[in-house]
């Protein structure tokens, strides 16, 4: 396989101690260098930003200094993998305030005319999605429907030209112990070694 651009986005919002989504993080990170892949990292938690308030913002007001160089490593990258734990039922608030910054006519859409959305101006990446969550992670796929991620997907990075984008969700995380994190971190590995 060949090398690939990969950037992690850690959007566990507590920049103050590391969680098991750090962890498999730095799996995936360890199995991408090992197999040769170029790998940059995004920490939402450490960027000072403001939220957006108004289409009008969005459309013609200036990017965060602070998220330039995220932007960058997106445009950057040929693989995106988003990290997060599940807050009531959905993203923490602050990646979605980020991902609503960076998802910018110009960057995520080239304009035409008077059409914000003529050419998606992220094709040609792929994604993954890793979730952790408090419930079982069946519950949440089946009963559920697993509703926020496939919204994530469907609306945001699929919106934008990514696919395509795959989950990975891990369910009852407060009861894994150590095994069970291994087991998971194990996996991240091998997903990082072969870019996937």
């Amino acid at each position: 396989m060949d090398a690939r651009r990969i950037v992690l986005i850690q959007g566990h919002p507590d920049a103050l101690m590391p969680h098991l989504g750090h962890a498999l993080e730095d799996a995936y990170a360890q199995g991408a260098e090992t197999g040769g892949h170029e790998v940059r990292r995004v920490a939402v938690a450490q960027l000072d930003f403001p939220l957006l308030r108004s289409e009008e913002a969005w459309k013609d007001g200036a990017l965060p200094a602070a998220l330039a160089q995220a932007q960058t490593d997106i445009a950057w990258a040929q693989h995106i993998v988003l990290f997060f734990p599940l807050w009531l039922g959905d993203m923490p608030a602050l990646l979605k305030g980020f991902l609503e910054q960076v998802a910018r006519p110009g960057f995520a859409f080239q304009p035409q005319g008077d059409n914000l959305f003529a050419r998606k101006g992220l094709s040609g990446r792929s994604a993954r999605v890793v979730v952790t969550m408090g419930m079982p992670a069946l519950l949440y796929r089946w009963y559920f429907r697993a509703h926020s991620v496939k919204n994530l997907e469907r609306n945001i990075l699929g919106f934008v030209g990514i696919a395509p984008v795959n989950e990975t969700l891990i369910g009852m995380v407060d009861k894994l112990g150590d095994a069970g994190v291994q087991k998971w971190t194990d996996k991240l590995r091998q997903l990082g070694a072969a870019a996937q």
